[in-house]
């Protein structure tokens, strides 16, 4: 007698629709995504279950989830933010991605494909030519839809503050203080109802939000702290820029007069344009966090979008490029206040003020995501100087000028830009010193200026 086995059967596979045996299959799943994606902007996908819909399981470790996450971000294009959990049929464990997107045409592996029945498709040039142009020229982004927040909701202090500060800079010269008004005016409001732009600055929500941790060494590994915020956009980059701050090193320098000065390892004010760039420039419907990490020897200011394709950062800040804005709507409000300066140019004051300090930085883009990241003086991102800061900077005659020479030629090989005033900054020579030093490289050959004392650089003679 032959004994069966009655398995539970959830349904057969549709366009939206889509079975595999096991997570062996992901990279068919993640194709079958972005077909779906590319004909119906939504559709589901199990793991462990037959393609006639018999449910038969499969094993979910701690990285199966996790797996399936970096699967779906690091293949698709654009990025994609699916739920993903595991759902359990008749006692049997089952992964269930639930996806949606609506900036089609989505690749997947660099090839576009489109659902037809239940099979994925190459999508031919013409249509994948008629979705780009649709998607580059489409009005109807997350940005305009209505909110459900209303005026009312508006958080008055803030809104207040933001139009002060708007008209002080001579960028919005209506007169009126009216919320109501006010909202239309910059298009952020439908009569009473916010659009969505409109509440990610406004309303005290959850639209927004903020993650910062700090690490005990250069990897994730273990946190020292940990905070989670959510908010106003105003109120979130206020609380990272803190946050930064008080993480940073600060020198504190004596001159004789009644008060002291101090001098942040890096700029604050390239702190505070990459938080508000992090904020105006991120995929907001993902609802990924901006967030702040510290590390022992660089701070990263990450932001959930993966930077434009066709270009680089290295473009902002070397030529005059036209802005990308992913929305448009906060990042023009956020203009009028200076929140913002003029557009396309965030990256390039970054480097430049951080090039003035003598800071590195560097813009890394990765498939789902954009990061600032400031080396910082107290750990392995600190020029060279520290090593001898008031110590054999200032030994023996002979020693010392040995020493300021190496020093001052690692900060030159570093920043051939850095200006005297910035080396006698970070190595605490006087002006003096700073300036024979310099002198002696330049008579022996070892570096040479090329250009005027402002503006110009120095060289670095290789041989």
């Amino acid at each position: 007698m032959t004994s069966q086995v009655n398995r539970l059967n959830i349904g057969a596979e549709t366009e939206q629709v889509e079975f595999k045996k096991s997570t062996g299959e992901l990279k068919e799943g993640v194709i079958s995504i972005a077909s779906i994606l590319n004909k119906h902007e939504s559709g589901d996908l199990y793991f462990g279950i037959k393609n006639n819909g018999d449910v038969i399981g499969q094993e979910i470790s701690d990285s199966t989830l996790r797996d399936v996450s970096q699967a779906i971000r690091m293949n698709i294009k654009p990025a994609l933010y699916p739920m993903i959990e595991k759902q359990i049929y008749a006692g049997l464990d089952v992964v269930h991605v639930k996806f949606e997107g609506k900036r089609r045409p989505y690749t997947a592996y660099n090839i576009p494909r489109i659902r037809i029945a239940d099979e994925d498709t190459v999508m031919d040039q013409e249509l994948y030519r008629e979705m780009m142009n649709e998607r580059e020229n489409r009005t109807d982004s997350w940005e305009t839809k209505s909110s459900k927040y209303h005026i009312s909701d508006i958080d008055i202090e803030v809104f207040s503050d933001y139009l002060q500060k708007a008209k002080e800079a001579g960028r919005i010269s209506f007169r009126s203080t009216d919320p109501e008004a006010v909202m239309a005016k910059l298009e952020l409001a439908d009569g009473d109802t916010l659009l969505n732009a409109g509440a990610a600055l406004f309303v005290d929500c959850g639209i927004n939000e903020l993650q910062m941790a700090k690490f005990a060494s250069d990897e994730r590994l273990t946190f020292t702290d940990i905070k989670r915020y959510t908010g106003l956009i105003f109120d979130l980059a206020d609380k990272a820029v803190q946050y930064v701050t008080d993480a940073m090193d600060w020198r504190v320098e004596f001159d004789g007069s009644l008060e002291r000065k101090e001098y942040p390892e890096i700029p604050v004010s390239a702190v505070r344009e990459a938080v508000i760039n992090a904020f105006g420039h991120r995929i907001i419907e993902s609802m990924q966090a901006v967030e702040i990490a510290i590390y022992r020897s660089y701070i990263d200011i990450y932001s959930p979008g993966n930077f434009p394709d066709h270009v680089s950062p290295e473009q902002f800040i070397e030529e005059e490029r036209k802005p990308i804005r992913r929305n448009p709507l906060i990042t023009r409000t956020l203009y009028y206040s200076k929140d913002m300066e003029a557009f396309a140019t965030g990256l390039k004051r970054i480097n430049d003020t951080c090039t003035e300090a003598g800071v590195k930085v560097e813009f890394l883009r990765d498939e789902y995501g954009f990061t600032v990241r400031f080396y910082r003086h107290c750990g392995e991102g600190w020029n060279i100087a520290h090593q001898y800061h008031h110590t054999d900077l200032h030994l023996g005659e002979e020693k010392g000028e040995e020493n300021r020479r190496n020093v001052v030629l690692e900060l030159i090989k570093e920043n051939p830009k850095i200006s005297m005033a910035n080396i006698s900054e970070q190595t605490g020579l006087t002006k003096r010193q700073v300036e024979r030093t310099i002198l002696t490289l330049k008579s022996d050959g070892i570096i040479f200026r090329d250009g005027p004392d402002k503006g110009g650089m120095w060289i670095v003679n290789k041989e």
